[in-house]
């Protein structure tokens, strides 16, 4: 079967969603283990550089989310 599109179709593939299944899991684990560093942590500087990393992995898991909303589409 010989496609050929015009376009890219704007589709998740079972591959591409075990790989952003993957990716959220990964960062929503990250995300789990700062955020409890996070509170039980004395000092000031070494807080919030680990809320600064809590952040990225909350971030990158609202991308992934975001993109599975979507559906692959670029809208």
């Amino acid at each position: 079967m010989n496609l050929k599109y015009e376009k890219v179709p704007n589709i998740l593939t079972g591959k591409d969603l075990d790989y952003l299944s993957d990716m959220f899991n990964w960062n929503y684990g990250a995300y789990k283990k700062s955020n409890d560093c996070v509170n039980k942590l004395q000092n000031a500087e070494m807080k919030q550089m680990i809320e600064k990393a809590t952040n990225v992995f909350h971030n990158n898991m609202t991308t992934v989310l975001t993109i599975l909303e979507q559906g692959g589409s670029n809208e």
